[in-house]
């Protein structure tokens, strides 16, 4: 300041050049300080307690279908359409468990020409799974470019292949759609 220039006045109510905090603030900033932890032990202790908040978030989310509160790789609008077209129909891969139990007990009768037949449905099973895969591969990949024209469909379709190969009840997210209704 120049000697020609006034001096401005203080304001009387903040004569330090900013107000004194309310009596509230100033105790709500008292209190996250007071949060802070002490130590490492007790950081991490808390980092702890929130990642098992967020996980359990998740999880009620992938049972309830709750896109807020989804993992990262279920997320997006075309995740949940690969979901509900694989949801909505039946796919040979579902079944492969069921399958491979029968197929796993029957191999253990010994009866010479019984295993050959055995073997050979080992084969039949995996060979229309493969099929099966190939064809829902392609055609999803026709209706994602169909739907989603300038959005990145990159991973959707092995994203859907795994959705497959689990038992439509023990799918998470849980499947939205009826079998036979459109996505």
């Amino acid at each position: 300041m120049t000697a020609d220039q006034p001096k401005q006045p203080r304001d009387p109510q903040a004569p330090k050049g900013r107000p004194t905090p309310k009596r509230s603030e100033a105790a709500s900033q008292r209190r996250s300080l007071a949060q802070t932890p002490a130590n490492r032990k007790d950081a991490a202790r808390r980092q702890r307690e929130a990642r098992r908040a967020d996980m359990a978030k998740q999880r009620e989310a992938l049972a309830s279908g709750d896109e807020r509160y989804l993992p990262a790789r279920d997320k997006g609008p075309v995740r949940s359409f690969a979901r509900d077209f694989v949801d909505a129909r039946y796919s040979v891969a579902e079944f492969f468990l069921p399958l491979a139990l029968v197929i796993l007990v029957l191999s253990m009768i010994n009866q010479g020409k019984f295993q050959s037949y055995v073997l050979l449905a080992w084969l039949v099973v995996i060979l229309l799974i493969v099929i099966n895969s190939v064809i829902t591969g392609i055609t999803l990949k026709r209706a994602l470019k169909q739907r989603f024209p300038d959005e990145p469909t990159r991973g959707a379709v092995p994203y859907a292949l795994m959705r497959t190969l689990q038992m439509r009840r023990l799918r998470l997210p849980k499947p939205k759609v009826k079998r036979g209704e459109r996505p």
